[in-house]
């Protein structure tokens, strides 16, 4: 188990519980799945998805696929700017996407 202080003053406990493909509305790719808690009583699962056209462009651009353990970072990046963006602990029901733009900024601030 792992803490996250977020900017939105909550301090989250949070697992990682592995990942499984998903399809949804036309997108294919990884939803990575974490148990949260925000109070270490209530736990819940975020789902953070990684779809392959989030990171098609950037494969793209640097000529190369990204391996499964840089989507991973990619994914735990983003949940954590979920925990900061969103309000409270009830937001993080809905899956967390990511877009491409996500990734560029990632990508680059891991230096992958």
């Amino acid at each position: 188990m792992k803490t996250y202080s977020a900017q939105s003053g909550y301090v989250y406990q949070y697992y990682y519980e592995g990942h499984r493909p998903f399809r949804s509305t036309g997108e294919s790719g990884s939803e990575f799945v974490f148990k949260i808690s925000a109070d270490r009583k209530i736990w819940s699962e975020a789902s953070v998805h990684v779809s392959d056209q989030s990171v098609a462009h950037w494969e793209r651009s640097h000529a190369r696929e990204l391996s499964n353990n840089e989507r991973y970072a990619i994914a735990k990046m983003t949940l954590f700017q979920a925990f900061d963006d969103r309000a409270n602990p009830g937001l993080m029901k809905d899956a967390v996407c990511v877009r491409p733009a996500d990734v560029e900024a990632i990508v680059e601030t891991l230096d992958l």
